[in-house]
């Protein structure tokens, strides 16, 4: 059913197109194209329009013998930097990059696995139920597609999104909501070496701060991390100016607040302690979501996965996802692995057996 060499064959076409976040528009010329030829029509939405991206949403549809049940399949065309001019190198069972570049099986191969699945099912001919295609933009970056995609093109309310990492087998079905932070401490400019007492180094307020902050893993359902701190320049100068970025996650609504408030009172106190001011900035990301494992769309992952050989292991994950956005849109997402492994870095690869039992896990949930 499922040709492997056509799998790998697309997945290496598509790493070669570059698609950063943003620039996704020779990408979805590509798919577009490859649809038409398959006499399946494509709609690129506006979406990229409205956050200075160069290209939108792609949706698409195709009429089955089951309108009762639709589904749809959805994966995201950007992949991370560094990504121009990826050269996909396959050595047994595995591709890999030259080392210079991401590969962008995150989410390349979950678009090959949707598109064989696909493939399979047209050419055996054989009934199938509705089916929806949903390729996102720019989720790498913020889920930008999805923040900006109407839910108006898209009916089915089932969605089965290929970007999970690892093995096979995976169904991420909870995630958490991210809170983005923005500090900035303000101190007060003096000569470090004739007169630092007439000066407030902001470096050492912020310091000061961080070490009373919860940082990591907080608790099972909750992590925090400071991402960037910069400020300060010549060491003879007390330093008058510093600014971090920070981001807390938890699955627990109420949890989330308080780690926020706990940060901005570890701000204040440290602002208040040195005599100065600071300013502390926050929003939401993203929100958390949650499938129910007695949904419909989770139970047709589980057996798809079984028929395909494959052990079913639902999840609780720590990242976030388009999911977030489109669950919270009305739709219940399922989020399936693929075979990619040690994404968003140059040490990514694919593993072709496992993206193979994606493959034949998305076309046994396209069929009748």
């Amino acid at each position: 059913m499922i040709n492997r060499e056509r799998l790998v064959n697309n997945f290496v076409e598509m790493v070669k197109v570059d698609s950063p976040s943003g620039k996704e528009l020779e990408m979805a010329n590509w798919l577009v194209g490859y649809l038409k030829e398959r006499v399946i029509d494509a709609v690129i939405d506006n979406g990229g329009e409205k956050f200075g991206g160069n290209c939108g949403n792609i949706v698409a549809y195709i009429k089955g013998q089951d309108s009762e049940n639709p589904i749809c399949f959805a994966a995201h065309m950007d992949q991370v930097m560094p990504c121009l001019g990826v050269n996909p190198i396959v050595e047994g069972n595995i591709v890999k990059t030259d080392g210079t570049t991401t590969l962008g099986a995150d989410d390349k191969g979950g678009i090959a696995a949707i598109l064989e699945g696909l493939e399979a099912v047209l050419e055996e001919k054989v009934p199938h139920r509705d089916i929806y295609l949903l390729f996102t933009v720019s989720e790498e970056v913020g889920l930008l597609g999805a923040k900006n995609f109407n839910p108006e093109n898209l009916p089915c309310k089932d969605v089965v999104i290929l970007d999970a990492g690892g093995p096979t087998g995976t169904i991420a079905y909870k995630a958490p909501a991210q809170e983005s932070i923005n500090v900035t401490f303000h101190g007060k400019k003096a000569h470090a070496g004739i007169a630092p007492e007439k000066g407030i180094n902001a470096i050492v307020v912020a310091s000061h701060a961080i070490s009373n902050m919860h940082i990591g893993r907080i608790d099972e359902l909750t992590t925090s991390n400071i991402g960037r701190i910069e400020g300060g320049g010549a060491t003879n100068v007390v330093t008058d100016k510093v600014t971090f970025t920070a981001e807390i996650r938890s699955h627990v609504a109420e949890k989330l607040q308080d780690e926020i408030e706990h940060m901005k009172k570890c701000c204040e106190e440290a602002a208040a302690k040195f005599n100065t001011t600071c300013e502390f900035e926050h929003k939401n990301s993203y929100p958390s979501f949650e499938l129910s494992k007695d949904s419909y769309v989770f139970k047709l992952s589980e057996e798809a996965l079984r028929k395909a050989g494959v052990e079913p292991v639902p999840m609780i994950i720590g990242g976030g996802s388009d999911a977030n956005i489109i669950a919270n849109l009305g739709y219940r997402c399922a989020i399936l692995s693929l075979g990619m492994h040690e994404v968003h870095t140059v040490n990514e690869y694919l593993n072709i057996d496992e993206l193979y039992q994606a493959a034949q896990t998305v076309y046994n949930m396209m069929v009748l």
